[in-house]
């Protein structure tokens, strides 16, 4: 008997024993640092995360735990199966709101519900279901994370997020409020004396090379600041045992002639020019320069019209933009409006042929790409477009500088995504903007900018198969592509001679047709030669080159397409390629380019006065009378009868040649 109770003691011991092990296994592993409003992109995403931490010596196998944002439904989410967090290790939850996406593994998970910065809580639980671990969260603030101080384990917010590395010492109540600037940035004469309020109880600090203030930056003077020279001046308010404030930044351009609107960004060192993580240079980090990496990294961003007024001054982020042109040494710079730092939307609208009120995003293009130099290639031809009822994008001629240092003449243009193609077909409601399909080229993943591509490849393989003479073959392309946006895309294309002929970009709305999207065409009146003639016009099952030129070609070979074809490039002609119209354009360009091409070049180096207006000559000559060569280019390429170009053509003819007089 006495050895039956002491085998049952010593059964009982062991019970209670693995039950404490178990009790403490769950115990070591706790909800750590919580990031509900990030702004550090990764891939183009910038998704709020969870930060679980070990503090035991062994690893504690997670398959099947759980997290959650909802404490009566602690299951939400499930770790996958082979889920470990190491001894003294850390792993991240990238918290989506996205069920498509791989849960993950090795210490990179994606759960499939997102984290309100409003404020709320968060539960982990075991394989049972049982809270292991919560943590409440209060309002959340932009970039700034929420968890456990290293130096006791108090909750607060950190003055530094650290995913996947040791908290900061410090969990702090609160953020110090955004300090004020009194005196607005923009354009003065010799000097000025900028003052600030600052928020009670706090020091202000300040810069003027662009970087961030620290708590060891100089104390900004309680009488003003006097600036005699052209600064970004960053401001920020530090109050003890409290994250610093937001930075507030202007630059004050002293004695610096306007001539054109201005955006003016500023930023650190690091996120711009430093060999290692800047992204406007080539840097050290292998075969991939910094410039190809799509980083995406904070940036304030000032825009003055010409009356000196600033219609934005907000934290956004920015990449290099463009694909071979990254390689320039003046970038292209695409710019974003992010939650995480400030308003969802640029609200102005700069353009003159936009009625929008705000923009998502924005693009500074360098044009030292530009075919022969004339910096205006693109933005003239472009504008051609304008009341074809076909996508462009829109353009402004302004100058830049970079952390008060001039930076030269850009463009400033609508940036190609889905929310520009969401403002020019009216599509307001998020979801629907999620939805739509943007493609490049062929339309394959590799082209595919949103959404995605397979019904615009189905669709070309299904003209390449079928003839449309047939009506139900017919029928089935025009429910699915909008053949007016095909055929005026193609004619631009044609009578513009772009020989970078792959720069093919559609777009689809949901419920709605493909449609074409007039893009990049620089490299355009450059010769009277039949380019890109032999890409746009071939057999239906030619070889393709570049993009997808079935579904034109299977449409050119219906009688009555082929006649709307021709009667398009013919109304083209007539009203948007005539010398006159043409001029008025490259005028307009011009005037505000001369103004501002010295002071560039003297930036730059890489262009003169006289080469440019050679240049620009000579874009003209070809704009001039390459619209004249189009009949007859056309007739070779599509077998015309002179009867038929005479059919089409000869009136369009009579007002081109009537223009060059």
């Amino acid at each position: 008997m006495n050895g039956i109770c002491s085998a049952l003691r010593r059964l009982c011991g062991a019970v209670c024993l693995l039950l404490c092990l178990l009790a403490a296994a769950h115990a070591e592993v706790r909800i750590n640092e919580v990031m509900a409003q990030n702004g550090t992109y990764l891939n183009g995403h910038a998704y709020d995360w969870i930060e679980l931490y070990n503090d035991g010596k062994k690893a504690v196998d997670l398959s099947g735990w759980h997290l959650s944002d909802r404490e009566k439904n602690p299951m939400k989410w499930t770790f996958p199966a082979g889920a470990k967090i190491a001894g003294g290790g850390y792993v991240l939850i990238y918290c989506t709101g996205d069920s498509s996406l791989d849960p993950g593994k090795n210490k990179t998970f994606y759960a499939d519900f997102k984290i309100s910065a409003k404020g709320e809580t968060l539960v982990l639980s075991d394989t049972e279901g049982t809270v292991t671990d919560r943590m409440e969260l209060p309002q959340e603030y932009g970039c700034v994370s929420y968890g456990r101080a290293l130096s006791d384990g108090a909750l607060g917010y950190l003055a530094e997020s650290t995913p996947g590395k040791k908290n900061a010492s410090e969990a702090c109540a609160d953020r110090t409020e955004r300090p004020a600037l009194l005196t607005a940035g923009g354009f003065y004469a010799k000097q000025v004396t900028v003052t600030a309020q600052a928020p009670a109880g706090s020091v202000l600090r300040y810069t003027v090379d662009g970087e961030t203030p620290t708590a060891k930056s100089k104390v900004f003077p309680a009488e003003g600041l006097t600036l005699t020279k052209t600064v970004p001046l960053r401001v920020r308010a530090f109050r003890d045992h409290e994250v610093p404030s937001e930075t507030v930044s202007a630059t004050y351009l002293i004695n610096d002639e306007q001539l054109t609107p201005v955006v003016c960004l500023t930023t650190d060192d690091k996120y711009l020019f430093n060999s290692k993580t800047g992204s406007l240079v080539k840097g050290n980090n292998g075969s991939i320069p910094n410039y190809e990496q799509d980083w995406e990294y904070p940036i304030n961003i000032e825009y003055y019209d010409m009356d000196g007024r600033a219609l934005i001054n907000q934290m956004g982020t920015f990449t290099p933009a463009g694909h071979s042109a990254r390689q320039n040494t003046q970038k292209s710079i695409a710019l974003y409006a992010r939650s995480a730092y400030g308003p969802e939307r640029f609200v102005f609208n700069p353009f003159p042929h936009r009625d929008y009120s705000d923009y998502k995003s924005l693009l500074l293009r360098s044009t030292n790409s530009d075919a022969f130099f004339c910096r205006l290639r693109d933005v003239v031809y472009s504008s051609l477009a304008e009341g074809e009822n076909i996508l462009y994008q829109d353009a402004l001629c302004i100058q830049v500088y970079i952390n008060g240092k001039y930076w030269g003449h850009y463009n400033l243009r609508e940036k190609i995504n889905k929310y520009m193609v969401a403002q020019y077909e009216g599509v307001t409601d998020e979801e629907d903007i999620d939805m739509i399909d943007l493609i490049s080229r062929t339309g394959t993943p590799r082209f595919t900018a949103s959404g995605s591509g397979e019904d615009w490849v189905a669709l070309a393989d299904f003209c390449k198969t079928h003839d449309l003479n047939d009506a139900e073959n017919l029928h089935y392309v025009e429910e699915r592509l909008d053949i007016d946006s095909l055929f005026t895309h193609a004619a631009y294309e044609i009578i513009l001679g772009n020989t970078d002929f792959t720069n093919v970009r559609l777009y689809r709305v949901p419920g709605g047709k493909w449609k074409y999207l007039l893009f990049d065409v620089e490299a355009s009146f450059k010769s009277l030669d039949k380019t890109p003639l032999e890409y746009y016009i071939k057999p239906v099952k030619g070889k393709i080159q570049g993009f997808r030129h079935e579904p034109l070609n299977a449409l050119l070979d219906v009688p009555e397409m082929k006649a709307k074809f021709l009667t398009r490039v013919a109304e083209l002609l007539e009203t948007r390629f005539t010398w006159p119209d043409v001029r008025e354009k490259f005028e307009y360009w011009e005037d505000a380019l001369k103004p501002i091409l010295p002071r560039h070049i003297s930036r730059w180096k890489n262009l003169t006065m006289d080469k440019w207006t050679a240049n620009v000559n000579a874009a003209r000559h070809y704009a001039r009378l390459r619209p004249t060569k189009i009949p007859g280019l056309l007739k070779t390429a599509m077998k015309l009868t002179q009867a038929e170009v005479d059919q089409y053509f000869g009136e369009a003819l009579k007002v081109l040649e009537a223009g060059l007089k």
